[in-house]
């Protein structure tokens, strides 16, 4: 039976009216891309499950093993671990729903699936290494690129994997503190592991580039022969076995060199490469990377997602006081609160919708390592993850100590999106890099611009004509400043670097909201359509009004507009308010896997269950 979300028929408050009724289950297909039954429906059943359960009072340790667990569980369910490696909407889907479930869990998931799967099918195109015993997960698979040293410039890292053709071997080593491989899941949970271990490969004494190399690292009794691993401290919020781990001359076939297509060591001994760039080598080398931005991106959205459900329906259960009434109402009547987590949902809209386009330019075709889905990629992980963090911090306060608690999960969301921020390349390092390739037109053509014109705050077209106005601008600005005068490169390039990730926050939130309105648009359904064109302008609204002043300046707004953005948002938000759990209602979170007691009807009582998650044991 469809659920459905009566729309008035008449607002005094001069706000729009939208059709009389919305389907939540077509606002779900929209959200979904129309495969929500064959992508995502499938994960839900299986995160009912009582092992996927919330679980109060856990050690760190207890914690870690309860994911590995869980993992071992995901797994099995999987009809075809190498093709959910290969299907990046897949894989994605899959990080939508881990991001609600588990945060390490996540993490896990994320460096086995993609990062150490993905590579060696990519790097082994002759299958000369054994899957079997990772696909079934008697061998846990982790990836160990980082060093203490050496972060986002892992090109230059010191690890050493240096050839012997004597007896046709590797030695792979870690020459100084600073080359220790930092924060790989490598501790004892979980037991037997192998890495992909990145390292300088050294032929005949010439430095070929970092390359990865298959290593085993643990067996049920400890790590193997030569291989150090020593715990980090705890991760707030996480419970990822992280460690520090290094090399003293650990012997490894010829067989662990995964040069993939793009590297040969020949029989008599001798490196060849078509790429002469040791970088671009490495580059190819770590591809994965690309699919895992999208993958983390997902996971942090799914927290986002589930954050405002879970405040949403608390605004309409908990009742505050109200001027000249005895009997209180709910949170969510004040307008303050509506604006704030609509517009959060208005953002996660935008966010799906940008996941989505970004995931079909990468699926199903060989495009990841294209100059321009690297930096829609980079542009998108940014963006979403940065997104989501608000969101959920939004969603935290709007909770107040309720959302203190990790019972009502929302607290508990936000270290894994932290996380998610960080790694597969740090956002703010990500993003320079994509606004340098901008600057010069690498991977980056920029909007048209837009014909004059003018019209109401409420014209979808002309929204969106704004926000390119306002990316043109960023480029031109960052064009002015990376052609000041300087002292040399370094000055020239901080002259630019603000301004060019402006340009890349604007190009995001472009694409974002280009991305929401093709969709809304292609709705048949008039109510579904106008409800969403409706979070369309709040989300664009809220996101033109701290450029305002260049706006006016450069004719692109009048006074008029101008002084109506702020009043604008609050009609917006007041028509959109009837709505509000219709909105999340459509991001199909089932409560089986919420489980939130304050998202729940008589929420006050839910505390009293004594099989609740939150009470493993009775009080008292």
């Amino acid at each position: 039976m469809d659920v459905i979300a009566v729309v008035g028929t008449g607002a005094a408050n001069g706000s729009v009216v939208l059709a009389d009724r919305v389907r939540v289950p077509l606002l779900t297909e929209v959200l979904f891309d129309g495969r929500f039954d064959d992508l995502h429906s499938p994960w839900t059943e299986l995160f009912r499950r009582e092992i996927f359960r919330y679980r109060d009072g856990l050690s760190p340790s207890e914690r870690s093993e309860l994911a590995y667990e869980r993992l071992r569980v995901v797994n099995e369910e999987i009809e075809s671990v190498e093709d959910l490696v290969a299907a990046t909407d897949r894989l994605v889907s899959l990080h939508e729903w881990l991001g609600v479930v588990d945060g390490t869990l996540t993490t896990l998931a994320t460096i086995h699936y993609n990062l150490f799967l993905g590579s060696l099918l990519q790097l082994d195109p002759r299958r000369t290494v054994d899957l079997l015993p990772f696909v079934r997960l008697r061998r846990y698979g982790t990836v160990l690129i980082t060093e203490l040293g050496y972060g986002n410039n892992a090109a230059e890292l010191e690890t050493t994997a240096t050839y012997r053709p004597e007896n046709d071997t590797f030695v792979l080593h870690t020459p100084s503190p600073g080359a220790q491989k930092f924060m790989p899941n490598t501790g004892p949970v979980g037991g037997r592991k192998s890495g992909l271990v990145a390292a300088r490969l050294i032929v005949r004494e010439q430095n070929c580039g970092v390359f990865l190399f298959l290593v085993p690292l643990r067996d049920d009794q400890g790590p193997l022969p030569g291989i150090r691993v020593r715990p980090l401290s705890e991760t707030p919020g996480s419970a990822v076995d992280h460690a520090i781990t290094s090399f003293d001359r650990v012997t490894l076939p010829r067989a662990a060199l995964l040069a993939g297509d793009h590297a040969e060591l020949t029989a008599e001994g001798a490196f060849r490469s078509p790429i002469g760039s040791r970088r671009r080598r490495f580059l190819r080398s770590i591809q994965r990377v690309t699919a895992g931005k999208l993958c983390l991106s997902a996971a942090a959205l799914g927290g986002a997602r589930a954050s405002l459900t879970i405040a949403v329906r608390y605004g309409h259960r908990r009742h505050t006081f109200a001027p000249a009434s005895r009997s209180g109402v709910p949170l969510f009547a004040y307008r303050c609160h509506q604006t704030r987590l609509l517009g959060a949902a208005a953002r996660a809209y935008a966010a799906t919708f940008l996941l989505r386009e970004t995931t079909h330019r990468c699926a199903g075709r060989n495009e990841t390592g294209s100059a321009e889905a690297e930096v829609l990629v980079a542009a998108t992980k940014g963006w979403i993850t940065w997104q989501a963090r608000d969101i959920v911090i939004e969603c935290r306060e709007r909770c107040g100590a309720q959302g203190l608690l990790s019972a009502n999960r929302v607290v508990d969301l936000l270290t894994p999106i932290e996380s998610t921020i960080t790694a597969e390349g740090d956002n703010l390092v990500i993003w320079t890099k994509a606004a340098a390739d901008m600057l010069t037109g690498r991977g980056y053509s920029p909007p048209a611009a837009p014909t004059a014109r003018s019209g109401p705050l409420t014209d979808c077209a002309l929204l969106l004509d704004l926000l390119a106005c306002h990316e043109l601008y960023c480029l031109q600005h960052a064009r002015r400043q990376l052609g000041r005068s300087s002292s040399g490169p370094m000055d020239r390039w901080n002259h630019a670097v603000n301004p060019a990730l402006d340009l890349v926050d604007a190009y995001a939130t472009r694409r974002a909201a280009q991305a929401f309105l093709a969709s809304a648009v292609r709705v048949g359904d008039d109510a579904t359509r106008s409800l969403l064109e409706r979070v369309f302008q709040l989300f664009v609204l809220q996101r033109l009004a701290p450029h305002a002043g260049l706006l006016l300046a450069d004719g692109h707004l009048t006074a008029e507009a101008v002084r109506d953005l702020a009043p604008a948002v609050d009609r917006v938000s007041a028509g959109l308010a009837p709505h509000a759990l219709t909105l999340v209602e459509a991001f199909a979170v089932p409560d089986a896997i919420l489980q939130a007691p304050i998202a729940t009807d008589g929420y006050d009582a839910a505390y009293d269950d004594p099989a609740g998650p939150w009470q493993p044991a009775p009080v008292g």
